[in-house]
């Protein structure tokens, strides 16, 4: 018999635990040539801003040992495209929409929310606080636990949706920063976002970034975010979605077990265009190999060493 793999994450109901992570999967059919998304648990859209974004200057992807280097710079179509041009194309697609945004001010995130939130074709919000905060000196929100409670107080009441916090790992305590987004209304967490990274063109001497750092993604980040999501799993109550080099089934399954109640696949997707379903397959097998009835019954399930 196979195994149950739906599912819940806040009023938001799960096929199965596998997402797409935002920025690597566009905003939701560019794979469609590959597979079909509607086997996916859910996709999350590249990040929307207020404005339409350019993006930074290139070069602004770097391949490193284990993984990748990227500076996009947020570059997308902003929230008035994203409404009249992309949202209407998933009217059909049978799974879960997450819309991921982004802002500069709290305002700009509280406005965002306004604009987005009611479309029927929204059927949650991830929240990326990794940004830069113009007003506080470029410091990223998601450094600041008081920041995040202020942004979720100035959205929370304006959706009964699911609001997820996308958390940065380059802080130094995720527990305070992850207990502060719950207690401010949070419905779930996602951790990890990349970790910042760079590297050198020794025979130019030269960045391999165009703005010199960026977010390093790709197994070689994965024992950090399971790390920060074991930690964020003993501090909140509310479901976890686990991300940073999942490149396999069994990679999720050690996400599941450290306390993640769902998944997102971001950097496979671009070595291997329908590797979430091969993730999805390899979860089952596991399930269905250790007599695993239900998926919610491996969330958080680390034995003592």
């Amino acid at each position: 018999m196979k195994p149950d793999l739906s599912v819940i994450i806040g009023s938001l109901n799960l096929k199965n635990p596998v997402m797409t992570a935002s920025g690597t999967f566009g905003y939701g059919l560019e794979y469609a040539d590959y597979f079909d998304p509607a086997m996916l648990g859910g996709i999350i859209t590249k990040t929307v801003t207020l404005e339409p974004r350019a993006g930074n200057r290139m070069p602004r992807i770097a391949e490193t040992p284990a993984g990748m280097l990227n500076s996009i710079g947020l570059a997308n179509v902003g929230v008035e495209s994203f409404l009249e041009s992309k949202l209407p194309e998933l009217e059909n697609l049978k799974t879960a929409v997450i819309a991921n945004i982004a802002g500069n001010t709290v305002e700009e995130y509280c406005l965002l929310l306004q604009k987005i939130a009611n479309h029927p074709r929204v059927d949650a919000i991830e929240v990326n606080v990794s940004c830069p905060n113009v007003e506080q000196g470029g410091l990223a929100f998601g450094a600041d636990a008081s920041v995040i409670e202020e942004i979720m107080h100035c959205m929370r009441p304006e959706t009964d949706k699911p609001l997820i916090v996308k958390l940065t790992p380059n802080v130094t305590d995720i527990q305070s920063i992850a207990a502060a987004a719950e207690s401010a209304g949070a419905d779930a967490l996602s951790l990890i976002n990349t970790v910042l990274g760079m590297g050198v063109d020794i025979q130019t001497r030269k960045p391999l970034l165009a703005r010199i750092t960026g977010g390093l993604s790709g197994p070689a980040i994965k024992p950090i975010a399971l790390a920060k999501v074991y930690q964020a799993a003993q501090a909140v109550s509310i479901p976890i979605i686990g991300l940073g080099g999942i490149m396999t089934g069994e990679d999720a399954v050690e996400f599941l077990i450290a306390g993640a109640s769902a998944v997102q696949v971001g950097t496979l997707n671009f070595i291997q265009p329908d590797g979430a379903l091969q993730v999805i397959s390899g979860i089952e097998k596991y399930c269905i190999d250790h007599g695993i009835e239900r998926i919610q019954d491996l969330v958080g399930t680390l034995a003592e060493a």
